[in-house]
């Protein structure tokens, strides 16, 4: 099965299942006009293509109903065709006054964006005007989503008093029946008070909805909306450079900077999402080792039992582990350690023949697994050389602080131990688990497989916990095991030895800049390689042979199948410096490949100038445009551009006033919470006393909260 949110994600497959498990969370960036989400499930095949087994439709109006959003199982619907209607239409209508009566005249222009009914990916659409009990239709424009009529209908008034107008799509078809595209609808009185001119969206016939009840299944989602109006940069500028300094002053005692009020504001997820901004913030800044650093001063300060270092969910276990998503590639290959390319083995299922004794299955299956346990140790011991330099320096910050915090000979394996609960527990460990959460797989592990895997990490983990837990009474059925575990842990003590022996400039914290490689090969759209933040390939197809500055972007979109009879195509249409338009076409692997290019490029040319409005989804050949069929190549764009939506994706940290929208949310949200607390009078010759005549201190002159009223904040 495969479960897609359309035209957007699509996920895993899980092969053989009728109870498929995904686990998968996406954030999707949408323009704040949008109508509906839509699930699909499918049935993969090899051969042909894939079946619809059902669908759910969530309106905004559905989302936001609850502000917690929709979380629990939804029965899936059945596909109607009739329902699956998309796109535009572009209409001018008046009501004329004449000799004979009235009538009304509708100037059908054109329509975009309208669903492919057609095995080669286009329509041949039509339209049909109803006005009372007249109908007209206008020609057949063959071949296309994007059809430009420029037809004048007109339809007199007949009895029977006012009517409404409707303007139904159809695609015409030789053989059977035609395809309904979809209608729009004017009530009689728009008609007569405010004649409808301009672009209106398609909708399908008003129908119940079919409840299948249950018969088709059931999808459980966890879907929430979360609206934001993002202001100019200049309007964040106070707050970002508020959060900028806080990391550079003193974190042991300091209760009243941002980043201690924000942590005392949030919890749970919400201080998950806060410390995914946070990074991303700050990683945009060049700031991610202070910040890193800020906030482990203040854990090892607050912390009085070195056991429970990083244990809980505090700002800055929560900050660690983001930045560890991050950063756990890098390009040119780099990655984080032991977490190479190359595929995984997963570990192949025990069969025994015949009647063996418990004590021979016990050993056999002791051997495979240890027997995949080794090659794992070998690839993270030794892959210090590929562990991105931001990430080394960031553990070398962790351990000095550490060990400043707790310098007795009894708490030696602390220092280890702060590290591996990140490295071990929070990466390393999951990573194996669920291989296709970390991109090492395309697909997840069947529940066999999974059990291993599960076996594996639960190894991994004890070794990265130096085994201390071993032989305490838990998890006793891995006691088999405990004689390699124990022998891996002077490895594992060895490899964090070497992993912090770095030396680094605060600029290894930058984010890197974003750069497209883009071989040239004539009659064919251009492979942009790997998307943001994964590793470029060093074969000379990916060596950049041509470039764009994303400074001149004007449009990044998708490119219909059919213009070169490719799938997962885009165009970046750029202006040079003589105000001429370019087009470069690129191809991604799959669809989530094109989608976190499209994403990354939106979101890196999100402040240039002129950004386009329409565009093209074809190109220009047989001197006309395979998308609308205009025969000018200067003909206006014949679809919307879609930069507003993105992801919210890891590997392209570009959108520094979203991620400082949220931390001001945050602020916003917990202003009942914050409140100024006079500082306690201290006999000194400056305190605040009231004496006649004297002026009264300001707010603002008292130490106590950076923050001093509510009113504040807002």
């Amino acid at each position: 099965c495969l479960c897609r949110v359309e035209m957007l994600l699509v996920t895993a497959t899980v092969w053989r299942s009728l109870s498929p498990f995904w686990g998968e969370e996406y954030t999707i960036h949408l323009p704040l006009d949008f109508h509906h989400l839509a699930f699909y499930v499918l049935d993969e095949d090899t051969v042909g293509h894939d079946d619809i087994i059902g669908k759910i439709s969530l309106s905004r109006e559905a989302i936001t109903a609850d502000p917690r959003g929709i979380d629990g199982w939804i029965d899936l619907s059945r596909v109607d065709p009739d329902a699956e209607v998309q796109g535009e239409v572009c209409l001018d209508v008046q009501m004329l006054e004449g000799a004979q009566g009235r009538c009304l005249r509708c100037h059908v222009l054109q329509a975009r964006d309208l669903a492919p009914r057609d095995v080669t990916g286009t329509s041949d659409p039509f339209a049909r005007v109803f006005w009372g009990s007249q109908s007209l239709e206008t020609s057949i424009i063959k071949k296309t989503r994007f059809p430009h009529w420029d037809e004048v209908l007109e339809l007199p008034e007949t009895p029977g008093g006012p009517a409404p107008l409707r303007v139904e799509l159809w695609d015409w078809d030789m053989v059977g029946k035609n395809d309904f595209l979809g209608m729009v609808e004017f009530p009689a009185a728009v008609l007569q008070r405010s004649p409808p001119s301009g672009w209106f969206r398609l909708l399908p016939f008003p129908r119940a909805e079919e409840d299948s009840g249950g018969t088709l299944g059931a999808l459980r989602l966890k879907v929430r909306l979360s609206e934001d109006r993002i202001l100019p940069s200049q309007h964040y500028q106070p707050l970002r450079e508020l959060l900028m300094e806080s990391v550079q002053g003193p974190a042991e005692e300091d209760a009243t900077s941002p980043l201690a009020v924000l942590e005392e504001l949030t919890s749970g997820d919400c201080r998950q999402d806060l410390a995914t901004k946070l990074v991303k913030l700050f990683l945009g800044q060049g700031l991610a080792g202070p910040f890193l650093d800020y906030l482990t001063r203040r854990e090892v300060t607050r912390t009085a039992d070195p056991n429970t270092l990083f244990r809980s969910n505090s700002l800055a276990s929560k900050s660690m582990e983001q930045f560890m998503k991050v950063r756990r590639r890098r390009p040119h290959g780099r990655q984080m350690p032991g977490s190479e390319a190359q595929p995984l083995c997963f570990p192949r299922r025990i069969s025994f023949k015949g009647a063996l004794s418990e004590e021979h299955v016990r050993e056999a299956s002791l051997g495979l697994l240890t027997g995949y346990l080794g090659p794992i140790v070998d690839a993270i011991v030794g892959s210090v050389g590929r562990c991105p330099p931001a990430m080394r320096l960031a553990f070398k910050q962790l351990r000095q602080r550490v060990e400043e915090r707790f310098p007795q000979a009894e708490h030696e394996d602390v220092k280890y131990l702060a590290i591996s609960g990140f490295l071990f527990l929070r990466f390393f460990a999951p990573a194996i688990l669920t291989p296709k959460l970390f991109d090492l797989r395309d697909h997840h592990a069947d529940p066999q497989t999974s059990r291993s895997l599960l076996l594996l990490a639960k190894a991994v983990q004890s070794i990265g916990n130096l085994g201390q837990q071993l032989g305490q009474g838990k998890e006793l059925w891995m006691a088999p095991l405990h004689p390699f575990l124990l022998q891996s842990i002077s490895r594992v003590r060895d490899f964090l030895d070497q992993l912090v022996d770095v030396d680094g400039e605060e600029g290894e914290f930058q984010c890197f800049a974003l750069r497209l490689c883009t071989p040239t090969k004539e009659g064919c759209p251009r492979a942009p390689g790997p998307p943001p933040g994964a590793p470029c390939s060093d074969s000379p197809v990916s060596q950049m042979r041509s470039s764009i500055p994303v400074s001149h972007i004007r449009a990044v979109e998708r490119v219909d199948e059919g213009a070169f009879q490719l799938p997962h195509v885009m165009q970046v249409i750029a202006r040079d410096a003589a105000g001429a338009l370019h087009t470069m076409y690129l191809q991604g692997k799959n669809v989530n490949e094109l989608n976190q290019w499209l994403s990354a490029l939106r979101k890196a040319s999100a402040p240039n100038p002129d950004k386009l409005a329409t565009c093209h989804p074809g190109t220009f050949r047989s001197s006309r445009w395979t998308c609308c069929l205009q025969a000018e190549r200067s003909a206006a764009g014949c679809s919307r551009t879609h930069s507003a939506v993105t992801l919210g994706d890891w590997s392209d940290p570009l959108d520094p006033d979203a991620e400082i929208q949220m931390v001001y949310r945050q602020l916003l949200l917990g202003r009942d919470q914050l409140r100024w607390e006079p500082p306690t009078p201290i006999p000194l010759p400056l305190a605040v006393t009231s004496q006649a005549g004297a002026p009264t201190p300001h707010l603002g002159d008292l130490p106590g909260s950076f923050i001093h009223s509510s009113p504040a904040v807002s």
